[in-house]
């Protein structure tokens, strides 16, 4: 976008977002439990089917792990691999648009070795034989008496700025907010509007009295009118490292300093966006190891682990517990704020959070309903103005005034951020002046006090600042003297249109580089085929302008470029065959503008495909051509797309084949790390130079993604897996790829991009998560910046709370627009789980002897906990934890990708999907959406035990959609829906559903078709029969069953107890 009135000669627009948010500095931490759909399971054993008999025995209770406390802060699964694991709006936060604050989350300490948890060892307990009388064959699975049934369930700020340009210099600035009360403060009346956290997402308007995306032009001439009063608020920062690449002076008129290292950054970002505090870049390139001083170590599940209960017949747990069978009594009054320990009475309490619940005898736990993001507890007033949660949220809902508090209450405090997630409605403001603190360079927001009318005391550091003499002027109202009713101060999520000193260099035209696998094993997946006619088809969609460029290399064991300057009749192909030296062929002609080469790009992508169909080569030279792409792209930066089929064997990066198919289910964790750091050192040349790279892997081989996937996790790129694609035999990976390649070549995108996140006074940036380069302990690089992203951040507390009332996070985006330390790995997997489940232990121990004044038998949790055990049980089963697992090597690096990467509410339908019965939807509490009617069902828990073989139940599992019929199904949805007379008649491959003529059709399309909308990846439908093969994949999701290899819900509760009543 461009500033009003000033012509543009070719620039493209850059952006500056911003967000903000506020929270309760001094907030209870047992209000702020995850809150996620909470599932608890039968004893039905799922890896078996409906067909299989339970195992003889329960596994044992785990031993009580020993404690070794250890100064410091926990950490949960290692640096950088496991994210926050409760999601909860971190009180205070303030937003202005795609950079969103994150939400607190407390971190806890623990120490010292200790058993792994335990596994079922089914294979080695006798199999007994199930009742009869339940819907599996032979078998009867009724609920253990002694659960209750009677409680149903129940169900932050981005600060974004663009750059306002001149005549071809443009800028866009995302910033967000985020507020939460502290420690000290009385309680305030909680009325945030909660947003949908749902699939598919549906975007709240943000709070804006004006013309989304109008440009507001400068102030007219003429006498100001006399001046008015405004209202308060906050906001802190961090102080980052000034790593400068330029000699240019930036708008605080600081000379960068020359970089003299091997990485080349064109602008000091650190310097324009305006660093508080100096700092150390954190520039590693080896993989750390865990810093045990940091935190507590948490135990690992052994196999092989036995109960000590004889075995059960009954699918009912030990009976040594002698629970009741009916509701049990429970003496114990809600808790308030004179119950809790002296160290906790300052901390500002939810009372519906607070409520006792009993897992072990209260089921019911997960709503029917999706769950709405967790509420900071604050005033009415400051919830409106606080950020929207799908943007930036904080874990907790209330922040502890002291790291000793933190630490006690053993919850992760963190921030959570979607910041250029795709938004209906955001405020765009033009103006020279971009208002920002002069001490800490955090810009003004919602949450700011106003002292007068000439000065605002910043939220963050609480300097007082003078009011601009611009920034009097109100251009909705147009009238002088109101700087408190300005958009800026009006909106969390805002961008702004940066001016010229926000940039160290002009900014590059879009430039996209397609980079294809032609060896023949690329030729025979076809997917050539598929990928050119997506260009064809979406090539006038690409972001850009009329400056946009476009180019093309292909390779086998040699490099094709591809020559398609203008006033050619046909594209030339040049050949480079010396790989261990490459170089670029007349590279003035290989990135050309696409709007001037547009025919001969479109010849280009018509031949491609047929260019290589007799090709004999298998050799994969990926390295070289991925070295040759990276010296087209340095003088400009820009998107490197990438399609590899194969493990390169060819030059630099080649690889050998590691994964033995024979140690699939094997509890030793090899081989998920890279071999080689060649693709992570190009990635940081990528960085340096503003190119991203993203991966398509196409491959039913190994390709070893763990070492290949480097290139885009340390470039800010993306990866896109698609195992054993092929365009006959795989149609559904066909139309897979279609769909996302649509989106990902549609998609709105920012280049040359940094992120920055500030915080209040006392509170520190901790770990940083997601696909990034990290430049400064508080500033990311991000050579682009794409809609489909999300990143996470752990806080930790410095110095004490106790005199701040409200905390405030807010994040900044510095982008171009498309119109105009290096990060370590967790240690092992086995660290990984055993911070899950110690998070666990670790949490409710302190909950049960802190707070709890009556010690009562069973597992007390509060309300907020609830979901807590059963969303890291459920994570243990996601196949990136997931011992036994029976996935291919690249299959679960793919999904350890997407923990990192996704943003939470689709991260959320992996780890746990949702269950709906759907052969019986009615129009009873459907949404109506752009005249559609879309069916709510209400979601059911995952477990066998609410499945029925007359019915036929959908699961969203994020990336998947597994539609199963029960083999009883009525004929009326067999005939209404599937189109089919019987059962039998069901294809055995069956992944789309037939648009027929009835309200049965329509209703179940609709909502399929609603579930789909927003994803970044399409998720595939499978219709599965009772005897189809899928139904392994199907039960492997109920992850309040037993498994092979994972305890069943209620077994880990008793796990869970166990270790806390130790």
């Amino acid at each position: 976008m461009s500033q009003p009135g000033i012509p543009i000669s070719g620039g493209a627009p850059a952006g500056l977002q911003a967000q903000n948010g506020a929270a309760s500095a001094s907030g209870s931490l047992y209000t702020n439990g995850p809150v996620q759909n909470t599932l608890m399971s039968s004893q039905v054993s799922v890896s078996q089917g409906y067909n299989s008999q339970l195992p003889g025995s329960y596994p044992h209770l785990i031993p009580a792990k020993t404690l070794n406390p250890v100064s410091g802060q926990s950490n949960y699964g290692g640096s950088q691999t496991v994210s926050p694991l409760s999601n909860y709006q971190g009180p205070g936060q303030t937003l202005y648009r795609p950079l969103v604050a994150s939400n607190p989350v407390t971190t806890s300490l623990h120490g010292g070795s200790v058993p792994r948890m335990p596994l079922p060892t089914s294979q080695n307990a006798a199999a007994t034989s199930m009742p009869s009388g339940s819907f599996l064959p032979g078998a009867s699975v009724q609920p253990p008496s002694n659960w209750q049934y009677n409680y149903p369930s129940t169900g932050s700020q981005t600060d974004h700025c663009p750059r306002a340009s001149s005549q071809s210099l443009s800028g866009n600035t995302n910033l967000t907010t985020h507020q939460y009360v502290s420690s000290g403060d009385p309680s305030l009346q909680n009325s945030f509007i909660k947003s949908g956290s749902a699939p598919p997402l549906v975007n709240p308007p943000l709070p804006t009295t004006f013309q989304p995306g109008a440009p507001l032009g400068p102030p007219p001439t003429g006498g100001p009118p006399p001046l008015r009063v405004l209202t308060p608020q906050k906001s802190s920062h961090r102080g980052v490292p000034q790593p400068s690449f330029n000699s240019a002076v930036n708008q605080e008129g600081i000379t960068p300093n020359t970089n003299n290292g091997s990485m080349v950054v064109h602008n000091s970002y650190d310097e324009i966006e305006g660093g508080g505090f100096s700092a150390t870049p954190q520039h590693t390139n080896k993989n750390p190891t865990m810093n045990r001083s940091v935190g507590y170590s948490y135990p690992s599940l052994p196999p092989g682990y036995q109960n000590t209960a004889p075995p059960s017949t009954t699918a009912m747990p030990p009976s040594s517990l002698n629970y009741p069978s009916g509701p049990q009594g429970f003496n114990q009054t809600p808790l308030g704020a004179n119950h809790l320990t002296t160290s906790m009475s300052g901390l500002s309490l939810h009372p519906e959070g607070l409520r006792v619940i009993n897992l072990l005898q209260e089921r019911n736990m997960l709503p029917s309903t999706p769950l709405q993001p967790p509420v900071p507890n604050l005033h009415e007033d400051i919830q409106k103005l606080n950020c929207n949660p799908e943007l930036f949220r904080c874990t907790l809902t209330s922040i502890p005034q002291t790291q000793a508090l933190l630490n006690k209450a053993k919850l992760p405090l963190g921030l959570l951020l979607h910041p250029f997630k795709d938004l209906v409605q955001l405020p765009v403001v033009t103006s020279s002046t971009i208002v920002r603190c002069r001490s800490c360079r955090t810009y003004i927001n919602p949450f700011v006090s106003f002292l007068d009318q000439r000065r605002w005391k910043c939220n963050l550091c609480y300097r007082v600042n003078d009011v601009p003499e611009e920034f009097m002027y109100n251009p909705l109202t147009r009238v002088y003297g109101e700087p408190h009713r300005r958009p800026e101060v009006q909106n969390a999520t805002i961008e702004f249109m940066a001016p010229s000193e926000y940039m160290l260099r002009p900014p590059q035209p879009p430039v996209y580089l397609f980079v294809f696998d032609v060896s023949h094993n690329a030729v025979e997946t076809g997917y050539l085929n598929t990928v050119c006619q997506s260009l064809l088809d979406n090539l006038d969609l690409l972001p850009g302008n009329t400056r946009t460029k476009i180019g093309f290399i292909t390779f086998d064991s040699t490099i094709h470029f591809y020559s398609l300057q203008e006033g050619l009749s046909q594209p030339q192909m040049l050949i480079v065959s010396d790989i261990e030296d490459v170089f670029i062929p007349m590279p003035e002609n290989l990135l050309v503008n696409l709007n001037e080469s547009k025919e001969l790009v479109q010849d280009l992508l018509k031949t491609l495909p047929q260019m290589f169909t007799k090709t004999l080569e298998t050799q994969s030279a990926l390295g070289p051509a991925l070295q040759a792409a990276f010296k087209l792209m340095s003088p400009t930066g820009g998107r490197m797309s990438v399609f590899q089929t194969q493990l390169p064997t060819l030059g630099v990066g080649a690889l050998r084949p590691r994964e033995e198919p024979n140690q699939r289910s094997s509890a030793k964790e090899i081989h998920l790390t890279p071999s080689t750091d060649f693709y992570k050192k190009l990635a940081l040349d990528c960085s340096g130079q503003q190119v991203a790279v993203d991966l398509f892997l196409l491959s039913g081989q190994y390709s070893d993604l763990a070492s290949l996937g480097c290139i885009s996790r340390y470039s800010a790129g993306s990866v896109y897996y698609y195992p054993s694609y092929h365009h006959q035999q795989n149609p559904v990976q066909v139309q897979k790829l279609q769909k996302e390649l649509q989106r990902y070549l549609t998609r709105k995108i920012g280049f040359e991009a940094v992120m920055r996140i500030r915080c209040t006074k006392g509170l520190s940036i901790h770990t940083f998560h997601g696909n990034f380069f990290v430049r400064s302990t508080d500033l990311l690089s991000l050579p682009n910046v794409n809609p489909d992203a999300g990143y996470a951040v752990q806080m930790s507390v410095e110095e004490s709370l106790t005199d701040t009332q409200l905390v405030s996070f807010q994040s900044a985006l510095l982008y171009t627009s498309s119109k105009a330390v290096d990060r370590s790995v967790t240690a092992s997997l086995s660290d990984a789980r055993d911070a899950l489940v110690n998070a666990v232990i670790d949490s409710l121990s302190a909950y049960r002897s802190s707070v709890l004044s009556n010690q009562q038998p069973g597992l007390m949790v509060p309300f907020s906990l609830r979901l807590f055990p059963l969303f890291v049980l459920a994570l243990l089963k996601q196949k990136s934890f997931q011992t036994g697992t029976n996935a291919r090597l690249d299959e679960r690096i793919f999904a350890m990708c997407q923990v990192k990467n996704q943003p939470l509410v689709y991260l959320m339908l992996t780890t746990h999907p949702s269950l709906y019965r759907v052969d019986n939807l009615s129009d009873e509490g459907a949404l109506n959406i752009n005249d559609r009617t879309i069916p709510q069902p209400s979601i059911l828990q995952l477990s066998v035990e609410k499945l029925s073989r007359d019915g036929a139940f959908l699961m969203d599992a994020g990336s998947v959609l597994m539609l199963w019929v029960g083999k009883n199904c009525g004929q009326n949805f067999l005939s209404r829906v599937l189109g089919v007379q019987n059962y039998a008649l069901i294809p055995q491959t069956m992944t789309d559903l037939p648009e027929l003529d009835t309200p049965e059709s329509a209703r179940i399309i609709a909502f399929i078709s609603w579930l789909r909308e927003q994803r970044p990846l399409f998720p595939i439908l499978y219709v599965i029969r009772d005897e189809s093969p899928m139904k392994a994949n199907f039960l492997q999701n109920m992850v309040e069953d037993r498994t092979e290899s994972a305890l069943s819900y209620y077994e880990f509760l008793l796990h869970i107890q166990q270790q806390v009543n130790k």
